[in-house]
């Protein structure tokens, strides 16, 4: 099968483009931080007479040969939305058009990645990522900007300086972060039409770093792939903005000291599924878990960092290898102080937890979600009237506005795609 990346990496003689006949302008697209924009800014599809069937998606898709043809006339631009209830698309998969594919072998240098359209992949039964967990993930959105043709990313390479992290601590080669940044960017810009009207969502970007070489022996795989999709999303809880309700948990442990809590690797959250399961068998929202030596400090929930607000002080547990270092965690501390906030990064009590004035937690999924509850033990603690805590608001007004670009960004965090 015949196969190449769209885009800034274009193979003008064997693009693969879906059967139904159309013909479409690809976008350029730029950073307000130094990005180059790729020199194919117009870029026409064309079908040829041969044609090719693919099973990339599910069912298979037929495929045509296609020709890229540069051109300077003002065609018809498929920035259209997506046909789906933007009103209520929730949190979960919707398959979108495209992936990207990269490759890394045993020399640790990773080949040029391309676009592929959306489907399943092939992998060995004894690939190093089924058979001893070896891979990472990364999480990051895109938000369309109210004129309805930008699009934001928000801090991009701090995932990729994050998957560099784990990967060291994996024994994985991984993309630098160029690479990664700009792979997100194509990945993105080629699933612009999934990407959700403003203040309708976001588009998801699921970055993933795995061992799909063939090993028998506890070994690290002898090849890599990193792959991007996306989808978009809503709301990650499914109260939505409203209070979530917590169980702390002191049985199961999420992360042991010398271990991977640190890192973004897929393991960690396979082990929180079964405390988790139980605890919204039983109503709760999710699960807040201790440290596993005195079972007493704040570590993190299932999938966000936690914090606690008392006399305006703000407090989260502190990153010591067995808690992931949240960007949005990150984001959250600097723009807390940004506005006048005292924040700690210490050991916080389940005690502490009890007395809060306000509860919180952040994440990329999550972003800022106020926490209406938490039950110790048999003992339930409501935290404000079912809505957010006035520090809580504060800090998710500020932080969204930025990644939605509603305000000015002093922060240089956001990476505009146009």
């Amino acid at each position: 099968m015949e196969r190449a990346a769209i885009l800034p990496s274009v193979n003008q003689n064997y693009l693969l483009c879906p059967s139904r006949a159309f013909s479409t302008r690809l976008h350029s697209f730029s950073s307000t931080r130094n990005f180059s924009p790729p020199s194919l800014s117009s870029i026409k599809l064309q079908h040829s007479s041969s044609s090719v069937s693919s099973n990339v998606s599910n069912g298979g898709i037929s495929l045509t040969r296609c020709n890229a043809v540069l051109s300077n006339s003002s065609s018809t631009e498929v920035s259209e939305l997506a046909d789906i209830d933007w009103d209520n698309i929730g949190f979960g998969l919707k398959p979108t058009d495209y992936m990207y594919v990269m490759k890394c072998n045993m020399d640790g240098e990773f080949s040029k990645g391309e676009l592929q359209r959306f489907g399943n992949i092939e992998v060995s039964p004894s690939a190093g990522v089924l058979n001893y967990g070896q891979g990472l993930f990364e999480g990051l959105k895109a938000y369309r900007k109210e004129d309805g043709n930008n699009i934001l990313l928000f801090r991009p390479e701090e995932n990729a300086n994050r998957m560099r992290n784990g990967a060291e601590r994996m024994c994985m080669p991984a993309p630098t972060v160029e690479q990664f940044v700009e792979a997100v960017k194509e990945t993105v810009l080629a699933n612009r039409r999934w990407v959700p009207p403003p203040g309708k969502g976001s588009l998801y970007v699921r970055p993933l770093l795995m061992g799909t070489g063939a090993v028998l022996g506890l070994a690290p795989a002898p090849e890599y792939t990193f792959i991007i999709y996306v989808s978009p999303v809503g709301n990650y809880f499914k109260e939505g903005v409203a209070p979530i309700n917590l169980i702390v948990e002191n049985e199961f442990h999420r992360a042991t000291p010398g271990g991977t809590g640190g890192v973004k690797t897929i393991g960690n959250y396979a082990a929180v599924l079964k405390a988790q399961s139980i605890a919204k068998a039983k109503g709760y929202s999710d699960v807040l878990y201790l440290d596993c030596v005195y079972k007493r400090f704040l570590e993190e929930v299932s999938s966000c960092n936690i914090f606690i607000v008392k006399d305006n002080v703000i407090s989260t547990p502190e990153i010591k290898g067995t808690i992931l270092p949240g960007i949005t965690r990150k984001s959250i501390i600097d723009v807390a102080r940004t506005q006048g906030f005292q924040v700690e990064e210490r050991n916080v009590t389940v005690d502490e937890l009890l007395e809060a004035d306000e509860v919180f937690c952040t994440g990329t999924a999550v972003v800022v979600s106020p926490v209406g509850s938490v039950t110790y033990k048999g003992k339930r603690v409501s935290y404000g009237e079912g809505t957010f805590g006035t520090v809580s608001k504060q800090l998710y007004t500020v932080l969204t506005s930025l990644q939605m670009g509603l305000i000015e960004d002093n922060m240089k965090w956001t990476v505009n795609l146009s």
